[in-house]
């Protein structure tokens, strides 16, 4: 009896050691199980943004209007715009003193300073779409050490969050202006220091904004209970507790410029963050494709981490022939920064609703399921 328990023993030993020789790299399994997710952006008007953390199926809700500037806590000196509410800025040329710019000597730059006016050559008012931050372009350049390297810039605040009535499918992304300001953003030793007034003053105002290295980015907002009082916010969580964020978002188009788009999906590439989309060939059924999809399918190849927009809007179809629609064809592979694997399909673009016709969906309340691999 001795004897056989020891072979077996030996026997279950040469299995399992078989079993890591030819997986000398094993996956790491995330903490989760997996979970159909229910999204709330707030309705047609998509007034939220939702940052999901897929290791620990955990989402924060923030509004978008919380927040005008991201300021990058690694070694650069990089200020991103909040595109979720269509902020733009262009640098005033041969302003050298914040406090004598008045709207009257802005007046022709206003005119460009402007999102999804369908022009191409306003797209250097906006940062780069892909996300490509710290390398990549912003509206504001890099903030130099010499103080009055920094350009003085005049700054389209963007739009408050539409009040009126949506119809049901539609959506309205934006609504009335939020302003204009003039900034200057210059280093204070190994952090930042906004300079910014309304056009029409004759003095500013200055803020601090400390690195904190634990976030990408740490944020501000110009407009503390519309006093015009810079304060720092909280929205996103810590770098590596976020993958994906749900938000309206300003896109680019081919040779038409900026666009603003809702229901769009970005991932955290500054974090680390890869993605990429499988595409699943008629006559072949995507739910099937996505069950049967496992970790030894994963190709390493095709993750994006140069891009933030790898899901976008390519998972929805707002004008379909059949209405709103859930594209039933593709799901998407996430890695996140700390090495785990995930397959997440969208399976609602809508909340169902019952109107006077019947029921109808309202937008703004996306769900998807994910399981890790």
């Amino acid at each position: 009896m001795k004897k056989i328990l020891f072979g077996l023993l030996i026997g279950a030993s040469f299995i399992s050691q078989s079993c890591i020789n030819d997986n000398e790299d094993p996956i790491a399994v995330a903490p989760v199980d997996g979970a159909s997710v229910d999204i709330s952006v707030g309705g047609a008007t998509q007034p939220n943004q939702v940052w999901f953390d897929l290791s620990e199926n955990k989402k924060v809700l923030t509004k978008r209007t919380d927040w005008d500037f991201a300021f990058y806590s690694g070694n650069e000196f990089k200020v991103v715009l909040n595109s979720s509410i269509m902020m733009a800025a262009g640098k005033i040329s041969n302003a050298t003193n914040i406090d004598a710019v008045t709207e009257a000597s802005v007046a022709s730059l206003q005119g460009q300073v402007q999102v999804a006016n369908f022009n191409p050559a306003n797209e250097i008012y906006i940062d780069d779409v892909k996300g490509n931050f710290p390398a990549g372009y912003t509206a504001i350049e890099e903030i130099k050490a010499n103080e009055s390297d920094n350009g003085i810039y005049l700054v389209n605040m963007g739009k408050q969050i539409y009040q009126g009535v949506v119809a049901l499918g539609s959506i309205a992304t934006g609504g009335d202006s939020r302003g204009w300001m003039k900034i200057q953003v210059v280093r204070s030793g190994d952090h930042y220091k906004i300079k910014y007034a309304q056009l029409s003053d004759t003095s500013h105002k200055e803020f601090i904004i400390e690195k904190n290295t634990a976030y990408n980015y740490n944020f501000i907002t110009l407009d503390h209970a519309s006093s015009q009082i810079a304060k720092q916010v909280f929205i996103q969580p810590e770098k590596k507790k976020w993958d994906l964020v749900f938000t309206v978002f300003t896109n680019t188009i081919a040779g038409a410029g900026s666009y603003i788009y809702g229901d769009f999906v970005t991932n955290n590439n500054v974090g680390g963050v890869g993605a990429y989309e499988v595409n699943v060939a008629a006559p072949a059924s995507g739910v099937e494709a996505f069950n049967n999809f496992t970790a030894s399918n994963i190709e390493e190849s095709k993750f994006v981490y140069n891009d933030q927009r790898v899901i976008g809007a390519n998972w929805r179809n707002p004008v379909g022939t059949n209405g709103l629609e859930v594209y039933g064809d593709r799901f998407y592979i996430i890695k996140d920064a700390d090495g785990f694997y995930f397959k997440l399909r969208f399976t609602r673009l809508t909340k169902a609703i019952k109107d006077n016709e019947g029921e109808a969906g309202e937008r703004g309340f996306p769900s998807f399921d994910f399981k890790p691999l």
